[in-house]
């Protein structure tokens, strides 16, 4: 029987699937993205970006892959982090002239050197500075770009942590935001235990007709499927469950359609799909320069192998350019 799935709106873009793939640090570049998208993610987030390095990059073409966008991505969504709100319009206009077509501001990363820095899930602390963020931004970016923010529920479960989350998320909808994604762990748990569903489900509640999206512990297309029947939210951001995995979305849609669960992929499928993934890389970034970045995706891809272990081995090994296809040819032949 086919499920309920809506379609997502975030402001004028109207998605045909409610499950994204979510903004991922060292990982969601132009080849996961595009691997995403062909098999089945509606809307990407490219990798968080600083805004001083936004404003500082030169553009050359050997820079050219830190904001690599294909035609057939569309949309992709860009995503900012930083300190001091004076950086962030400018660097969400250098965004918009790069081609993105959503604006995502980042109040969520709950990694210690960047809370130590002021950035990132930091600005749950103070929400006047997150509030003028995000005016700032909205100012700033023509009214047909999107922007949205990224947060979780709070810096701690203290009441005080609560009433600041709740001043910044209606505030950014007030200054015009047209979605936020809402993780459903604190700040302070970073990734450890589980993510609190029922936060999200009274948040969208609370939300109304405005569209939330919720994040934390998708890690296969069953979880994304039950998130958005026990929450209620308008769409779900998956984020390392998709990482070595892009079947996830194909899996979804599946599902949705009333269908069953499909089979993994078998390993001439993997096979296919990361040959394509590495010849990306080495198109975007070139055959050297692509070895260490690929290595980790290698490595997340193996989990899938009946013989995972050895497998990410080999991958680890992987030193030389397109030294890969010895590996493909090894374990996928």
């Amino acid at each position: 029987m086919e499920l309920a799935i809506p379609t997502l709106r975030i402001g004028p873009l109207q998605l045909d699937f409610p499950i994204v793939q979510a903004a991922l640090s060292g990982y969601s570049d132009a080849p996961m993205r595009l691997t995403a998208r062909r098999l089945g993610a509606p809307y990407t987030l490219c990798e968080v970006a600083l805004d001083q390095f936004v404003l500082k990059l030169k553009p050359r073409p050997r820079n050219r892959h830190h904001f690599f966008i294909a035609d057939e991505e569309r949309p992709v969504g860009g995503q900012l982090m930083g300190a001091d709100p004076a950086d962030f319009g400018p660097a969400a206009e250098r965004l918009v002239a790069h081609g993105f077509d959503v604006i995502d501001i980042n109040f969520g990363c709950p990694v210690r050197k960047v809370l130590g820095r002021c950035r990132g899930g930091f600005h749950l602390s103070q929400p006047e500075v997150a509030l003028d963020i995000v005016r700032r931004v909205r100012d700033v970016v023509p009214e047909r770009i999107p922007v949205t923010v990224k947060m979780r529920r709070g810096i701690d479960d203290g009441e005080e942590s609560r009433e600041k989350f709740f001043a910044i998320f209606d505030g950014a909808y007030a200054a015009g935001v047209a979605a936020i994604t809402v993780h459903g762990r604190t700040v302070e748990q970073r990734y450890d235990g589980p993510a609190c569903w029922d936060f999200l489900r009274n948040l969208k509640a609370h939300a109304g007709d405005r569209t939330v999206l919720g994040s934390g512990d998708l890690f296969t297309a069953v979880d994304c499927l039950g998130m958005l029947r026990k929450t209620g939210v308008d769409g779900v951001t998956v984020a390392r469950g998709a990482i070595g995995n892009p079947w996830i979305f194909r899996e979804a849609r599946a599902l949705a359609a009333g269908l069953p669960l499909p089979d993994p992929p078998d390993l001439a499928e993997q096979r296919a799909v990361i040959a394509e993934h590495y010849r990306l890389a080495e198109e975007i970034y070139g055959a050297a320069r692509c070895v260490a970045d690929m290595r980790k995706f290698g490595i997340k891809y193996a989990r899938l192998h009946p013989q995972h272990e050895r497998v990410r081995d080999d991958f680890v090994r992987v030193k030389e350019p397109g030294a890969w296809r010895a590996v493909l040819e090894k374990w996928y032949s």
